[in-house]
This record gives C-alpha cells, sequence and structure tokens, in this order.
C-alpha cells in the first residue's frame, strides 16, 4: 500500500525544503495556542484528570507546558485538548477541521517517552502527519453522512505516526489505523456549535485514540479495514500523497474565534478603521454570512468555550476593544455591557451566494447603524491567513508572542523560537526544545 510506504520510509530528505519551512511554521504557531491554553479551565482539568487517570510506569512523557508525567497516552490527550481550548490553531477548509492540534502532541509524546528522535526525524513526522491527516478528513467528508468533529479523522494520522516510531509492520500499521478510524470520536460538530461546551472538536480525544491504537497494534489488537483510506471512493483523495503537499493549504488564525465568525470579524474591523467608529456610537448591526457561519449565535457568552463560538460576540468584542485575543474570550472578560450590548443587537442573515462556496471559501460582510441615523456597509471579507491572503512571518510572530509570553514570559518565548526555527538544522535542538515546551508554565 503506497500509504504504508510514505509513513514508514519517507526521510527528512525527501521533503522540499519550503515544505519543511512551513512544517516549522505549524509547530510555531501551535505552541503559541498550547501556551495560551493552558490557563484556561478545560486544559487545567484534563491535564488533572490525565495525572489522576492515565499514570503509567513505563513510557511516561510530559504534558505541554505542565512538566508532569503521565503516560504516552495522556499526554498526547491532555496536549490535544490543550490546544484545542483555545480556538487559534490551524485548519484547512476542505477539511473543515484542525489537524496539528492531535498531531503535534502526538509527536511530542513519542518524541518525550522513546528518546530516540531528532529534530529532522521530528519535522518530517510532523510532515506526515499533516498529510495524512488532511486526506483522512477530505476522505471522512466525501463519504460520511453527518459533519464529524476533527479527531473522527486526525486519530488516523497519530495512530499512523505511532507505527512510524514503534517501528510496526505493514499489517500492524493496517491494523492500527483501523483500530483509529472505527474507535475514533465521531461526534457531530454541529451539535457543539449550537450548544458550546469543553467537548470542541474532538481532537485530544482523537489523539488518544490514536496513539493507543498503535500500542494495540504492536499487542497484535486488529482493526476493521480504516474506509477512508482503503474505499474505492477515496482513491483519488490519496492518489497524490508525496507528490502534492496539503501542508502548504493549511491556514493560520489571526484571532482565537471559531473560523465561521472570522470573515464577519474582519468586516466590521474594516469597517472600524475606515470610519473611525466608536462602539458607544453603534446602535446595531447586521452580518450576511453563510449558515454554519450564522450558527455560532450566542448573544452572552457565559464560558470562554461559548464566547468562542459566537459569532455575535466576535464582532462585537472586535468592535468595542479594537482587537481580538485571547484576553477578550477568556471568562473574565466576558461581563463587559458594551459588548453584551452590541452582541443582543445584531442581527444574522445567512445568504445564499456564500453558501453556495462554502467549505471552501468562508464570506461575510457587515452593516453598522449609528445612533445618528448613518449606516455604513463593508465589503465582502473573507478570513485572513489562507495561502492566497497569508499571514506574514511578522504577524505570525506577534500572534506566537501575544500568546506565549504573559504564560511563560519573554526569554523563554523568544528561546522557543529561535530552537523551532533551528529544528532540522541542530542536532541539539529538538532536545533542548521539549526541555522548554514540556516543563510547567508559570501560571498553568
Amino acid at each position: 500500500m503506497q500509504l504504508i510506504t510514505f509513513i514508514h520510509k519517507t526521510r527528512y530528505e525527501d521533503l522540499p525544503q519550503h515544505v519543511v519551512a512551513h512544517a516549522r511554521r505549524c509547530v510555531l504557531d501551535l505552541l503559541g495556542v498550547a501556551a495560551g491554553g493552558t490557563q484556561t479551565r478545560l486544559s487545567a482539568i484534563i491535564r488533572q484528570h490525565a495525572v489522576r487517570h492515565f499514570a503509567s510506569r513505563e513510557q511516561e512523557a510530559r504534558m505541554l507546558f505542565d512538566g508532569r508525567r503521565t503516560s504516552l497516552v495522556g499526554a498526547a490527550l491532555a496536549g490535544g485538548m490543550t490546544i484545542d481550548s483555545l480556538d487559534a490553531h490551524d485548519g484547512q477548509v476542505l477539511t473543515k477541521g484542525h489537524v496539528g492540534v492531535a498531531v503535534l502532541p502526538a509527536v511530542l509524546a513519542f518524541a518525550d517517552a522513546l528518546q530516540t528522535m531528532d529534530g529532522c526525524e521530528f519535522l518530517t513526522q510532523i510532515v506526515i502527519g499533516y498529510e495524512i491527516a488532511t486526506r483522512a478528513g477530505i476522505a471522512l467528508h466525501a463519504t460520511a453522512c453527518d459533519y464529524h468533529t476533527s479527531g473522527a479523522w486526525n486519530t488516523i494520522a497519530c495512530a499512523a505516526l505511532g507505527a512510524r516510531s514503534l517501528a510496526l509492520d505493514a499489517q500492524q500499521t493496517r491494523e492500527a489505523m483501523g483500530i483509529a478510524e472505527y474507535h475514533g470520536p465521531r461526534s457531530q460538530m454541529m451539535r457543539c456549535i449550537d450548544f458550546p461546551t469543553m467537548v470542541k472538536d474532538g481532537s485530544g480525544w482523537g489523539a488518544m485514540t490514536g496513539v493507543s491504537a498503535a500500542f494495540l497494534a504492536q499487542s497484535g489488537f486488529t482493526g476493521a479495514p480504516a474506509l477512508t483510506i482503503e474505499s474505492d471512493a477515496v482513491a483519488s483523495t490519496w492518489a497524490d500523497l508525496g507528490d502534492k503537499w496539503l501542508i502548504l493549504e493549511q491556514y493560520f488564525k489571526p484571532y482565537p474565534v471559531c473560523r465561521w465568525a472570522q470573515p464577519a470579524v474582519e468586516a466590521a474591523l474594516e469597517l472600524a478603521r475606515k470610519h473611525r467608529l466608536q462602539a458607544q456610537d453603534i446602535a446595531s448591526i447586521e452580518v450576511w454570512s453563510f449558515h454554519e457561519a450564522c450558527r455560532l449565535a450566542t448573544r452572552i457568552p457565559a464560558t470562554t468555550e461559548e464566547a468562542q463560538y459566537s459569532l455575535p460576540f466576535s464582532v462585537a468584542s472586535v468592535l468595542r476593544h479594537g482587537t481580538l485575543g485571547a484576553v477578550e474570550v477568556a471568562d473574565a472578560a466576558l461581563a463587559d455591557p458594551l459588548t453584551e450590548q452590541l452582541s443582543t443587537s445584531m442581527v444574522l442573515h445567512e445568504h445564499a451566494p456564500y453558501n453556495d462556496v462554502f467549505p471552501a471559501e468562508r464570506w461575510a460582510h457587515v452593516r453598522v447603524h449609528l445612533r445618528n441615523g448613518v449606516q455604513y456597509d463593508s465589503e465582502p471579507a473573507k478570513p485572513r491567513g489562507n495561502p492566497e491572503n497569508a499571514l506574514t512571518e511578522g504577524e505570525i510572530l506577534e500572534k506566537f508572542f501575544g500568546l506565549a509570553n504573559p504564560v511563560i514570559g519573554s526569554a523563554r518565548a523568544r528561546e522557543i523560537v529561535a530552537l523551532v526555527a533551528q529544528l532540522g538544522q541542530s542536532d541539539s535542538a529538538l532536545a533542548q526544545l521539549m526541555e522548554l515546551v514540556l516543563a510547567p508554565a508559570p501560571g498553568a
């Protein structure tokens, strides 16, 4: 099978350098989100859960920005949920979901537990994980009757990476991916959109399931064939594996809220900057977007989960504060009367032309009504950070420092940036990086 050859035979030297550079970019962005995520109640709960219930006397791994040791499986679970707790991590439009949130914690857990990985192998596994998970997500959505969370398909990549790290044979590798697909969290994403809670996108469960699947396959456990890989209906999705690099199609989020809300955020920001709008002068707001975005309809969020999955709150908050970061979606920032007023006054309209191009494209436009009777209309807007309107290196660094500095301090954050840049070029870079990202964060 072409996929199994790709999993076990791909080497660092096989990867184009622009693909390697993008993998470093993904790693840095995810580490910033992980640092920021440690400040959430979700992350605190899952890390404590991992310590209590995923203890191990062998193959221990440290949890991201925590330092405590748990099983390799538990570390992958906690890392995936910590990143997922702050909705600022990368994604891909056709999967309608996220890859790195599960792949990075799984690779870090294997690297820390097995101590056999160098920077070249680390980056190679990151790229392999993105290539497999992205195709698995596209394949699932082409064949399944419901919209499942990312954990349903990024789990397959985690199983594949486990197979590589554990040097499983071809049959064991096939079984691992079959186990992961069968046991992966086929949870319904729109249920969490309508009722936002800590279950979120299922990626922590996906990482845990995928890593577990590799160990089960190593022990002789068997799985059903992974249809998102082996079905004839999805053969074309896998045909370009190793030739077309889908890691390059990932987007990076400028804001820690659902990607579906971000076109409206961009449109509102454009109006605010162009007309120097002040939040207190706004009487009401109208937003036109696609169906799924209009389902992000919580008006007065009581938790950060509800805030991150709310289009009205996201737009209201960015008009209120002029920015939208981790501070603005934290629990402590939710009880702001002016933000609440703007959010509750907002009218959401489903717009057929925007529906027609989703999920490949996400669009919105905004109308702001001022108290003096004047109204302003934005141009149609799409979210920044896609390959065609990518964030600059400076913007990615600014985002990383904005999330990491308050949690781990600027000196440690700068060291992480330097070491990520050296991955694949310095023999000691990965070991030094793991000491920084797996050690406790002062505020975690």
